[in-house]
């Protein structure tokens, strides 16, 4: 069970943000710097997606509307579900971290990966990742808005209309301008991907500085982190089953099932993050640490999950092997041209 090298450079830029928070002036720098780096994020987002592949994807629409059902229905009832674990084991604020988790558009990368590897429908998960990000970039906000309120952050018009300027508007920016820079962008897909990795850790040195600044971590404890470990583990057990079973109940292939699960159990932290730091201001901290944990968490596990479905014997009667090549003939032992 690999952990993820960015994770721990997540952590590390935790702990600089502990060290050594940006103050003053610094940090007026630095949620500048972080406002411009999300609208980058995004502006690449848009630019990568091709329109093409979603208006084919659009021809398997009941798996789209499945993996859509599970991420933006099925983990918000889950997540209010939990509201009863406070204070038991949640506080209220990780619980509002918790919540907002659950509100998270899926992954792209990572269920593509996944999916690849267990032998499923890789050009479904490509499609259910990608329209799962861009109805996130809307559905998102106004979940959070409608189930966390003020509690969350002080949720209002204002940023409602901060997503929209930061996230939207470069998102189809950079949709517009495809036709000019898809190409630049293709070929530099690892330039731009470190470019968009730095500037999420940008945006969680500027969340987690602010934090400090402002003694949010010291209402967490290692008793806590634990509760919210286990709740979390919960929910991601709750969901591979729920995404697998109940995909093989609506008649899904074997194939669309891996699609579904992958696609279907996973939150993006790549989205999550940039909209926190927008809705959550100065609680940002606390409320992108449960997504990081079960970030690393879905990781994990649907790396051994992929591994075992690889295997499965559906998986092998799907994989034709290539026909032998015919042998040449051989003469016979003892036997001579004829003639001789």
């Amino acid at each position: 069970m690999p952990i993820d090298p960015y994770v721990l450079l997540l952590l590390g830029t935790v702990c600089l943000a502990a060290l050594v928070p940006a103050r003053g002036t610094g940090a007026d720098v630095a949620s500048g710097a972080s406002t411009a780096a999300i609208a980058f994020l995004f502006f690449l987002y848009g630019a990568r997606l091709s329109t093409r592949e979603a208006v084919d994807g659009l021809r398997h629409w009941r798996l789209h509307v499945t993996v859509l059902v599970c991420t933006f229905v099925i983990f918000p009832v889950l997540g209010l579900a939990a509201r009863g674990l406070v204070p038991v084991l949640l506080t209220h604020p990780l619980y509002q971290g918790f919540l907002f988790l659950t509100l998270v558009p899926s992954t792209i990368q990572s269920s593509i990966a996944f999916t690849s590897i267990a032998r499923g429908n890789v050009p479904a998960a490509i499609c259910a990742g990608s329209f799962s990000s861009l109805v996130g970039i809307v559905l998102t906000p106004l979940l959070a808005a409608a189930l966390l309120g003020n509690s969350g952050g002080g949720f209002s018009a204002d940023s409602i209309v901060k997503i929209v300027l930061q996230l939207l508007v470069p998102f189809v920016a950079g949709q517009l301008l495809r036709p000019w820079i898809g190409g630049f962008v293709a070929r530099h897909k690892k330039i731009l991907g470190l470019v968009d990795r730095g500037s999420i850790l940008l945006v969680v040195y500027t969340a987690f500085s602010e934090g400090m600044v402002r003694g949010i971590w010291h209402q967490v404890s290692a008793v806590r982190l634990a509760g919210l470990l286990a709740v979390e583990a919960v929910l991601l057990a709750v969901m591979l089953l729920l995404t697998w079973y109940g995909a093989k109940a609506l008649g899904f292939g074997r194939g669309d099932r891996v699609a579904i699960q992958f696609a279907g159990s996973k939150k993006s932290l790549a989205s999550g993050l940039p909209m926190a730091s927008v809705l959550f201001g100065a609680h940002a901290s606390l409320a992108v640490l449960p997504l990081m944990l079960f970030h690393q968490m879905q990781l994990m596990v649907c790396a051994v999950i992929a591994k075992r479905r690889a295997h499965d014997p559906e998986a092998q009667e799907e994989v034709v092997p290539p026909p032998a090549p015919a042998a040449e003939p051989r003469p016979a032992v003892g036997t001579g041209t004829p003639g001789r």
